[in-house]
């Protein structure tokens, strides 16, 4: 599957949660939500996984996690916030250039249309 079938995969899956649910909840919800109805959808994903830092040759564990990580290519950073700020997206662009991976999608819950609440990244390598 391709990053644009993934992202169109996660954004479908995103919007049926937040249909289903609404803003107001806690974004640990909407994680373990989303990542149902992804697996639900054949998808693999992984959630709460580490991002070491590289530094000096060495691997350092420095409390990151990606919240979900889909089929291995596409980093998900969930937010319940009122806004989203420019560091929850310098957040995301950091993930991707830690990790390797090209595409991200930053999606905050706490909106009336999660269309609203979507933003795709791009890793350029």
């Amino acid at each position: 599957m391709e990053l644009n079938q993934i992202s169109g995969q996660i954004v479908d899956a995103a919007i049926k949660v937040h249909t289903a649910l609404g803003p107001g909840l806690l974004e640990s919800a909407y994680e373990v939500c989303l990542a149902h109805e992804l697996r639900k959808r054949g998808l693999k994903v992984h959630t709460q996984v580490l991002l070491p830092v590289v530094y000096d040759g060495v691997e350092i564990d420095a409390g990151y996690r990606l919240d979900l990580l889909v089929e291995d290519a596409v980093i998900v950073e969930l937010k319940a916030v009122t806004k989203v700020l420019p560091i929850h997206e310098a957040q995301l662009l950091s993930y991707l250039k830690l990790s390797g991976c090209k595409v991200g999608l930053l999606i905050n819950f706490h909106v009336l249309h999660l269309k609203d609440g979507i933003k795709r990244m791009v890793n350029k390598l």
